[in-house]
């Protein structure tokens, strides 16, 4: 009996072994997919309405894909969903701040989870391969993604915290707005059509500028770092 779980187990784990890197770039994939294209064409009203549940359905199968070797974190992200879900079903029934900070709550463990994760496997001693970067864009992108959320949860309890959004029902319920705040934010790229007037929502738009700027520059120095480790380490082996 005991043969036979330990061959299960091993079975298991080298399942996730293969499926953890494609993962990984299915996650990439369909995270570009659902920021770039999904939100904003959802946004203009020119995709049906099930687009969005639906590649928000395949991103958390990614999403725990890519966590499976890790039990606790796996844990996080179900806990995470479930609250994400029940917040949302709760706001269309009774909406309240209390379904707001559980959906967005939600969102925000989700991500902290995941974000966890790829930042060890990107910041970890080894040889520097496509999936390490991969996970680093993917890691870029999740800061974006948090600070999105956090926007839209100051926008939810201050009703005049940003300048310059669509008006309330235009956006077909994505936050496509506060999404692109975020990114040109991150990026510093700054067009100024959207601003922060709450001094708090001034505070996280200097901080994920901050991070944007500090973020690639921090990975850059680390990737090779790592790689130039790598090398050594060949050149070491090779002599002896």
């Amino acid at each position: 009996m005991r043969s036979t779980l330990k061959t299960a187990h091993k079975r298991f784990l080298t399942l996730q072994s293969y499926t953890r890197e494609p993962g990984l770039t299915a996650l990439l994939v369909i995270q570009v997919l659902l920021i770039f294209f999904v939100m904003p064409l959802s946004n203009m009203g020119v995709l049906p309405r099930p687009v969005v549940p639906a590649t928000f359905v395949l991103l958390v199968i990614a999403i725990l894909v890519v966590t499976s070797r890790s039990y606790a974190v796996s844990a996080l992200v179900i806990v995470a969903i479930v609250l994400a879900i029940f917040g949302i079903v709760l706001r269309a029934d009774d909406p309240s701040l209390l379904t707001e900070f559980l959906s967005q709550g939600g969102r925000l463990l989700g991500l902290g989870a995941l974000s966890w994760v790829i930042a060890r496997a990107v910041f970890a001693r080894g040889r520097v391969s496509v999936h390490r970067v991969q996970g680093a864009v993917i890691l870029y992108l999740n800061f974006a993604l948090f600070f999105f959320v956090l926007y839209q949860l100051l926008d939810t309890l201050s009703a005049h915290a940003f300048s310059g959004l669509p008006a309330p029902g235009t956006e077909h319920g994505t936050g496509a707005a506060l999404l692109y705040f975020s990114f040109s934010t991150l990026t510093t790229a700054g067009f100024g059509d959207i601003a922060p007037l709450n001094p708090l929502a001034r505070n996280l738009a200097n901080l994920e500028a901050v991070i944007g700027q500090l973020f690639p520059a921090t990975l850059l120095a680390r990737l090779v770092s790592l790689e130039l480790e790598h090398r050594r380490q060949s050149r070491a082996s090779r002599a002896e």
